[in-house]
């Protein structure tokens, strides 16, 4: 009997793992497939929002070349350790050679909504797509317009040094398949906060805890988290342990300052400088969405 137990445990096994290499595949098929955002390019650009979008995005916090100052050159080369090995921020300049100087507009929103790149290739969670992939067509299209505004950077991209497995890109399509395909969390009646929030300003990307493969927990959303990059613990940012008024998150957004005359330190004073560069509309949108999510943690 003992003997066709572990038979049957053994064919279970089997058909578990063959049935997971096959929802494997067919999720690599599908992510691999051409996307066709083509449609894109009937929209009017607005370069301006273009602009607005790429500092409400932070795409300079990361992406900036190491020692230059223009947060509009973008060679790339900041290191991001964490316990999977270090990322290192690309060149997603205008660079034909080292950036994305030859991307088309297809290219660039499937790399933002999808994580992929032209050649097919999954790009590691560390690039937030997981959250850029809810951007609103027209943001993505005004973005791409004020992108071809900005320099070239003659820096090649430094490879990323992680440690195996995670340095084999074929283990995102079971990330992807686990953690990628999330919609909205926040209330529906805050739209304009929680796609500030959750998508362009992409907050859970910190302030929320990740898994041991690190995919975002929802269950925890801005509940804090460790850092991936130093020892420091990020915040939470929910009603429960963050009962700032939304007059008072308005302050901070805009001035670091907190309502304990506290000024803000670390990685989120690089994020303050952007959010002090945001609408009073805006501003007020974030307070109102961290402060209706009460209702997530009663």
């Amino acid at each position: 009997m003992a003997i066709l137990d572990n038979k049957k445990k053994n064919q279970v096994v089997s058909l578990g793992l063959s049935a997971a290499v096959l929802v494997a595949l067919v999720f690599w098929n599908n992510t691999n497939s051409a996307a066709n955002y083509q449609y894109l390019k009937n929209i009017v650009p607005d370069v301006q929002n273009g602009k607005y979008v790429f500092t409400v995005a932070g795409c300079a916090n990361c992406h900036t070349t190491m020692g230059k100052k223009s947060e509009f050159v973008l060679g790339g080369g900041m290191a991001f350790p964490t316990a999977f090995g270090t990322f290192y921020a690309p060149n997603i300049s205008n660079s034909k050679d080292h950036g994305i100087g030859d991307w088309t507009m297809n290219d660039f929103a499937t790399a933002l909504k999808q994580g992929v790149g032209p050649t097919g290739e999954h790009y590691f969670p560390a690039f937030p797509y997981t959250s850029y992939r809810l951007i609103s067509d027209q943001d993505l299209a005004d973005l791409w317009a004020f992108w071809q505004t900005l320099p070239a950077e003659e820096i090649a991209s430094r490879n990323h040094d992680l440690k195996f497995p995670f340095s084999s890109r074929i283990g995102l399509i079971g990330w992807k398949a686990l953690y990628f395909n999330e919609g909205w969390v926040g209330p529906d009646n805050e739209r304009r906060g929680r796609y500030l929030v959750e998508s362009l300003g992409h907050c859970a990307e910190c302030h929320t805890p990740r898994s041991f493969l690190g995919g975002l927990q929802q269950d925890k959303w801005l509940q804090g988290a460790n850092s991936l990059t130093d020892k420091r613990v990020v915040p939470a940012i929910t009603p429960k342990t963050l009962s700032w008024s939304v007059s008072e998150i308005m302050e901070y957004l805009s001035t670091g300052f907190t309502p304990d005359f506290d000024v803000v330190g670390g990685s989120m004073a690089r994020v303050v400088e952007n959010t002090s560069r945001l609408s009073r509309e805006d501003l007020h949108a974030i307070a109102k969405y961290l402060v209706n999510m009460r209702e997530k943690w009663e």
